[in-house]
């Protein structure tokens, strides 16, 4: 067996790989979602880590873990790839595919998941914005994915909006570039993919009526396309229009993206310039916030979170004084944010990852003041929040409705959350 990284291996070989996947027992396995898939796939838990083990050929699992491993450090939006366990025979001597073995994605929830509790209103584009711009990233980065599909997507909250990791990528190719036909082709995948999971929600009666799924799974493509020419597309500018780099620099950082070269060239001879910016990762809020914090949060929340420690740094600071940006941060974390966060009841805890918590409660507060016409406190925020909305939220650590319950035949690549009534551990799987 072969271990890269996670808990001590000894913890994974207590499973019984001798035995073929799809008949391991009930006592081994946790209960997640049923999903289309090509493998036999089973979720377990050891040691409080709950684990996605898919059985596939040798091959194949060697290279899709060894991808996963690469998108990882690429700092892309994956699952945790733990390791391979392969030469694997049964007790007679038969031989068995090869196990893959992933770490689940914690407060993480499959696209029918979603759909099935209706949490959202907006659900729709929020989870179509997350996929285009997911897709958007693994292009930059040069991965074709070969099969783009919500199946093999999972999705978190993010400040209200969703971020999506991609689960299966047992098909996908990485390159130092894509070429536009390649880019194309993969939509045209995600395309397809995409419309036939939506027509499949439609006949399940889990999409609502006024939700076409072909045009629905075209709009992907057009968010892509915004996207994509938002980041990559050349500018052309004056001499006298350098205002107008630092201008599309600022919305480039808006978007969660950094900026890796400008190239400026003369057009002809005439003083205009060519603006080709590479943009080559995401997260320059999270980044900003995790150096001042050591919080690691969605790209939106850390948005949301670094206005909320500028709102603090305004309060708290006289102008005249001169204090350092990670004075300031260590201060809004012992007088905001982990007292929020303490204020969360045990019982509580498993409903949403406690950056989420605290951006709902700076949105609590905000509607609290409104209707008070005066600023209320954000413990007093925190204290209503807590007792009158995240109580009669849906567990998103621990979930799901009996319906999308499953323990037989074969289960997506990944799933959405486990039985309510248990505990969970593990760490995140990006930087």
């Amino acid at each position: 067996m072969q271990f890269a990284t996670g808990p001590d291996p000894t913890d994974l070989l207590t499973l019984p790989w001798s035995t073929p996947l799809a008949e391991w027992p009930r006592e081994k396995l946790v209960s997640l979602p049923r999903g289309i898939s090509r493998h036999v796939v089973r979720f377990v838990r050891i040691s409080g880590i709950v684990y996605a083990i898919k059985e596939i050929d040798p091959v194949l699992a060697d290279r899709e873990y060894a991808l996963l491993r690469d998108l990882a450090r690429l700092s892309l939006p994956v699952v945790q790839a733990i390791g391979v366990v392969g030469n694997r025979t049964t007790v007679d001597g038969d031989r068995l595919d090869s196990a893959l073995v992933t770490k689940h994605l914690r407060f993480s929830l499959p696209y029918r998941a979603l759909f099935s509790r209706r949490m959202d209103g907006d659900l729709e584009p929020k989870l179509l914005d997350a996929l285009a711009e997911l897709l958007v990233r693994l292009h930059l980065a040069g991965f074709a994915w070969k099969d783009c599909s919500l199946s093999n997507t999972l999705f978190r909250r993010d400040a209200g909006a969703l971020a999506a990791y991609l689960v299966d990528a047992e098909t996908g190719e990485l390159r130092s570039s894509l070429s536009e036909g390649q880019r194309r082709n993969d939509l045209d995948i995600a395309e397809t993919n995409l419309a036939g999971e939506l027509l499949d929600l439609q006949m399940s009666g889990l999409l609502p009526e006024s939700v076409d799924p072909i045009d629905t799974a075209t709009s992907v493509l057009r968010r892509y396309d915004r996207l994509w020419a938002e980041l990559t597309a050349p500018q052309t500018i004056g001499a006298g229009e350098w205002w107008r780099i630092d201008q599309r620099l600022r919305r480039l950082n808006d978007l969660g993206y950094d900026v890796a070269q400008i190239t400026v060239n003369e057009q002809q001879g005439e003083p205009q310039m060519l603006v080709q910016t590479q943009v080559v990762e995401a997260g320059h809020h999270r980044r900003r916030l995790y150096d001042l914090t050591g919080l690691q949060v969605q790209e939106n929340q850390a948005r949301r979170i670094l206005n909320d420690l500028d709102t603090y740094r305004s309060q708290a600071v006289l102008p005249e004084t001169d204090v350092e940006e990670e004075t300031v941060a260590r201060h809004w974390l012992s007088d905001c944010f982990e007292p929020t966060i303490e204020q969360i009841p045990p019982a509580l805890v498993a409903k949403l990852e406690p950056a989420e918590v605290f951006h709902e409660v700076l949105e609590h507060r905000w509607f609290l003041s409104e209707a008070a016409g005066r600023e209320v406190s954000l413990a007093e925020a925190a204290t209503s929040y807590m007792q009158n909305v995240l109580r009669h939220r849906p567990d998103e650590k621990a979930f799901l409705e009996p319906s999308l319950m499953g323990l037989g035949g074969e289960v997506n690549g990944e799933g959405g959350a486990d039985d309510a009534d248990r505990s969970w551990g593990g760490t995140d799987p990006t930087p």
